[in-house]
């Protein structure tokens, strides 16, 4: 089994538009918890399930939101430093998913980017 604890950068489908995002997974034995900070309008969200053998399989489930839980199950490659699968939220929508181990850091862009459109204009 290998263990997912890292920084991984992946995309999802949805009516086949991507959303990259970056994920930061905590495994201890068969647990995974981690967050999501999707590069979409939807933020951040939490995660939580289990890694059993090449198997993925967790929830995500947005801060602050009134939304459904997002279902997501995926195989981890043999190396350890690839996943895909599918999510789905009930039976209204689903999609395909992937992600890879990365040194990336989506959250220091994404402030980067902030602290530009935000920084005062000396005119």
């Amino acid at each position: 089994m290998a263990d997912l604890s890292g920084m991984w950068l992946g995309t999802y489908w949805q009516r086949d538009i991507p959303t990259r995002f970056e994920a930061t997974l905590v495994q201890g034995g068969n647990a995974l918890s981690g967050s999501i900070l999707d590069s979409g309008y939807l933020g951040e969200a939490q995660l939580s399930g289990t890694v059993v053998g090449r198997r993925v399989q967790f929830v995500k489930r947005y801060l602050g939101q009134g939304q459904a839980a997002i279902d997501y199950i995926g195989t981890v490659s043999e190396d350890g430093d690839y996943i895909t699968g599918q999510w789905s939220i009930g039976g209204f929508d689903a999609g395909p998913w992937e992600a890879h181990r990365s040194d990336d850091d989506l959250s220091a862009s994404w402030q980067a980017i902030l602290q530009q459109n935000l920084a005062p204009t000396l005119t």
